[in-house]
């Protein structure tokens, strides 16, 4: 897959400010000056009219599923029973049958992402004693076509739980030693049942194998909380400050004020970090107090078109649109602010710097037809240039 590089984007504005030329090297800004739009080497090679379109940093998807979804197939129909062990079941008896997981299934996942400005990626990989390492393979294969263009970390995650299924444990420390940059966990509580084994045999396998644990937690309210206090105790007991995450985490916005107050202090002094899917019929994760708090979070697009749901588009941006939406958020500070976390802000649980559009930093950057980085919220245009790494990956 060829992917030219871009030396200069001319003539694009940042937070709708006044034109300027973005200048790349070895994937890195090296300049941003005062734009010279009638510049005779406009057509030469590398050299990109941005044409007055707003640029942003590029989209950070901080939890996919990339290996789950059938895109690419005929539609298929909607199935199985409700709740997380329904979908669970309901997945085990199709994959096979769709060829899920695979390399095809994950490029056309990945492309819709990139197309939507996605230039780096936290994608959860189910490994399982049906499907063994397979989907790490074929995630691997399908992201090694964009080079170091597209960035790419794993988490190896049991979707059918951790202590119920025997073996499983031996898997993710594979899993660990083949390579993956975390492990992951889904509902100590409600799946495994054992809450304090699941996360114990979890947090031994990132302390002995150098890799950070990602932790699905649907689980609500005081049980939740409880599961929360336990992945700090063990986090601190571990020595795993700043490599931990909990996905989802319904319950921080279902206890009451005063213990998500210390939940949030908690969290902040170990550097334990949330993303959310801005589920809609849920409260979301209040974002004036986690920012108060200093606990760092990122949005994620979840699984789309797959044996879960038949939603989804890979648009991060529309993710950030939901959860701003279904958040009260109205003014322009916390506008920009979610777009930040979409963005610059989140790049460090992909595992880059954030740095953003400033010089020196990684070129990631996404153009769009907006009025500025509210407008481009809340209408979400289409993309109309995607640059990972100072290569072009999408220009519609």
């Amino acid at each position: 897959m060829h992917h030219p590089a871009a030396s200069v984007i001319r003539n694009v504005r940042l937070d709708g400010g006044s034109p300027v030329d973005i200048r790349i090297a070895d994937g890195v800004i090296t300049g941003i000056d005062d734009s010279a739009a009638a510049a005779s080497d406009t057509a030469s090679d590398g050299v990109v009219d941005g044409r007055g379109l707003l640029a942003l940093s590029g989209f950070v998807n901080a939890h996919a599923h990339v290996d789950k979804s059938w895109w690419g197939l005929p539609w298929q129909s909607y199935g199985g029973e409700g709740g997380t062990d329904g979908r669970i079941r309901h997945e085990r008896a199709r994959r096979d049958e769709l060829g899920i997981p695979s390399v095809a299934t994950t490029a056309h996942v990945l492309r819709e992402f990139v197309r939507h400005g996605t230039t780096a990626i936290r994608t959860h990989v189910d490994v399982d004693l049906g499907v063994g390492l397979r989907g790490i393979e074929a995630v691997r294969e399908a992201a090694a076509a964009y080079g170091d263009a597209l960035q790419v970390q794993i988490v190896a995650f049991p979707q059918d739980g951790v202590l119920r299924r025997p073996g499983m444990i031996d898997m993710l420390d594979s899993a660990a030693q083949a390579g993956v940059e975390f492990i992951g966990g889904l509902d100590p509580a409600g799946i495994d049942r054992d809450p304090v084994g699941q996360l114990d045999a979890l947090f031994r396998i990132a302390s002995d194998r150098g890799v950070g644990i990602d932790v699905h937690l649907h689980d609500p309210g005081d049980l939740g909380a409880f599961q929360i206090e336990l992945i700090i105790e063990c986090t601190l007991a571990h020595g795993l400050a700043g490599r931990v995450n909990i996905a989802h985490g319904f319950a921080l916005a279902q206890v009451d004020a005063a213990h998500r107050h210390d939940l949030l202090q908690a969290l902040a002094a170990l550097d334990i970090t949330m993303t959310t899917v801005a589920p809609l019929r849920l409260p979301q994760l209040p974002l004036q107090e986690l920012d108060a708090a200093g606990v760092r979070f990122g949005f994620g697009t979840d699984g789309i078109r797959d044996l879960w749901s038949p939603y989804g588009t890979g648009d991060l941006l529309g993710i950030a649109w939901q959860y701003a939406r279904a958040s009260g958020l109205v003014r322009d500070d916390d506008l920009r602010r979610v777009v930040e976390i979409a963005t610059s802000a989140s790049a460090p649980l992909a595992g880059l710097h954030a740095g953003g559009l400033v010089v020196g930093g990684r070129a990631d950057i996404v153009l769009l037809d907006a009025e500025n980085v509210m407008d481009a919220l809340v209408r979400a245009p289409e993309r109309e240039m995607v640059v990972g790494n100072g290569r072009i990956l999408f220009e519609r």
